[in-house]
């Protein structure tokens, strides 16, 4: 008899990108709890190899692998992928959650700011979700997930002139995933591909968006109680339980108190 909820996920393999902190390492965090192994990347790991070195004092029954990976150079990537196929068959889940804001508007904003999120949030994005479904597909894989962490700025425009082109490329993750749908069922597999789409939540996002204002960073999560990062976990497990048949495409999710 087939496995249900995330019990059927138990020993195989996720990806998670951006897992040094914030919402990455509260996913990896709770997939461990789960009994998944995990690989976690970022661009420095030492954050990582702590969370592992807690994962496994605390006993849960699945493990946490660092990862060093610039998600910016398709050759990191590659090579990650490569390394994950050699040493751990492959991968069956892939949530890709790195981020990058860059305090650069419209009207006056550099164009290495502007490429520096596109690299990030939309190529490296896309480049990962290549990547996963050839490793699923070489191994017959037909039941996996890929999961992106959206944006609730991936389907409304708020009036901040520092995060319009942020939003711009988290439309892209919003008809990315779409598209990535659409493809899969043309390709007659299971896999299953989902955003998340949060507003806001306290980590240090705030801070990298208005990097020349921590005051201001800092009263981004004063005004109202937001959400944690392990809420935004919380709907990446419930959306890998649901049964094979059942498609989420996006969880819109907010702080009750946020008004936008």
């Amino acid at each position: 008899m087939a496995r249900g909820g995330m019990e059927r996920w138990r020993d195989r393999l996720a990806l998670v990108t951006g897992a040094s902190g914030g919402i990455g390492a509260a996913v990896a965090r709770a997939l461990v709890q789960q009994g998944l192994k995990v690989v976690g990347c970022a661009r420095t790991v030492g954050n990582i190899e702590e969370l592992a070195a807690e994962c496994k004092s605390a006993g849960y029954p699945g493990t946490l692998i660092p990862y060093r990976c610039d998600l910016s150079n398709e050759e990191d990537i590659l090579s990650m992928f490569s390394a994950i196929r050699s040493q751990h068959s492959g991968v069956d889940i892939c949530i890709n959650n790195a981020g990058l804001a860059r305090p650069d508007t419209l009207l006056s904003g550099s164009t290495s700011g502007w490429k520096d999120m596109f690299n990030v949030n939309v190529l490296a994005l896309s480049i990962c979700t290549r990547e996963a479904y050839q490793s699923m597909k070489e191994r017959n894989v037909d039941d996996g997930h890929i999961i992106n962490i959206n944006s609730m700025s991936g389907h409304r425009v708020v009036p901040q002139s520092v995060a319009h082109f942020y939003s711009a490329t988290k439309y892209a993750v919003t008809a990315l995933t779409e598209g990535l749908r659409q493809e899969l069922r043309e390709a007659q597999t299971h896999i299953r591909a989902t955003c998340i789409s949060p507003g806001l939540v306290e980590t240090q996002f705030a801070f990298k968006l208005h990097d020349k204002d921590p005051e201001k960073a800092a009263a981004t999560y004063e005004h109202i109680k937001c959400l944690k990062p392990e809420d935004v976990a919380q709907a990446i497990i419930y959306v890998l339980s649901t049964p094979p048949h059942v498609q989420i495409g996006d969880i819109q999710m907010r702080p009750t108190e946020q008004v936008t």
